[in-house]
């Protein structure tokens, strides 16, 4: 809507996970390093988690198109699923053809069997899975027991789980503490600081083809960072908003004002903290100019 106002190609903040917009921002990329150095070391089990809307799903396909040969690479959006329809889901992905009512020991022996055929041309599988606190303990039993397919020298199989912080609660269950055991490279995916947020904003902006970076003014930068907490997803609708709002009125730049409203018909940013804050501080700014001016008009030496 607002794209020929501020003369943009695209629009620069949407929820859709797009890598084209993937920002090189220090937590993404340590996240990044932290993939890759695990997946050339032939690891097991991975794990990333981070909140909800920090950028999760973005890492993920980044990390789908950044993988090389001889990686192979299959992907499960969804894995709220029973033990068999997770091997049905990898056996999909992989391209393998099962019978319709074959049980759980079949499809654990043509998976094997594909694993050993990788293993032979020179390729190295790679699980990706995104939503992991979504699996149930069974099911993510039954994960780990496609990593026992092994041959002397390497894991046939490498897994990648991208999760909420719910996840490492469900890996603290006793039921499963093989699989806890067998992650030998995790990261926590961290909120972004007050310059990240500007740098996130510019880059964006950037890559949507706006030529003036900094229409956002500092003041209006900062209750970005403090109403957005520092999760990517929430800048996004916060810096949309604030933008349709700008449009509305016909101006060019946006300041604290538009965040503030967009703050305000956003469900998740507790703007009722912060007004309270807010007002909290004023008080004490007024109670200290008062108590100044007290004391320059009225001297301790008169009072006394």
């Amino acid at each position: 809507m607002y794209k020929a106002h501020f003369g943009l190609n695209t629009q620069p903040f949407g929820l859709t996970p797009d890598t084209q917009f993937f920002c090189e921002l220090p937590t993404h990329v340590e996240a990044l390093n932290v993939l890759m150095i695990a997946l050339h070391n032939g690891e097991g089990f991975i794990k990333i988690t981070g909140d909800v809307g920090t950028g999760k799903t973005m890492l993920c396909r980044k990390l789908l198109n950044e993988l090389p040969e001889p990686f192979e690479t299959a992907y499960i959006p969804n894995p709220h699923l029973s033990p068999v329809g997770l091997l049905m889901a990898c056996a999909n992905e992989m391209g393998i053809e099962y019978p319709r009512h074959i049980g759980q020991n079949g499809l654990m022996n043509l998976i094997n069997d594909f694993l050993i055929n990788c293993a032979v041309n020179g390729k190295k599988p790679v699980l990706i899975i995104d939503e992991a606190q979504s699996m149930s303990i069974e099911t993510l039993e039954a994960l780990r027991l496609i990593t026992n397919l092994e041959t002397e020298k390497q894991k046939l199989l490498q897994i990648v789980l991208f999760g909420q912080p719910e996840l490492d609660e469900q890996l603290c269950n006793k039921a499963i503490r093989q699989l806890r055991q067998r992650i030998t490279f995790s990261y926590t995916l961290k909120p972004l600081t007050q310059k990240n947020v500007a740098d996130y904003i510019k880059h964006r902006l950037r890559i949507a083809g706006m030529g003036n970076l900094n229409i956002f003014s500092g003041l209006a930068i900062k209750t970005m960072h403090y109403y957005s907490r520092g999760i990517p997803r929430l800048i996004n609708i916060l810096a949309n908003k604030a933008m349709l709002s700008a449009y509305g009125k016909g101006q060019s730049s946006i300041g604290a004002k538009q965040v503030y409203l967009a703050a305000l018909d956003t469900e998740d940013a507790d703007t009722k903290l912060t007004l309270f804050s807010f007002r909290k501080r004023y008080l004490l700014l007024l109670l200290l100019a008062i108590v100044g001016y007290l004391y320059l008009w009225f001297p301790m030496t008169s009072i006394l």
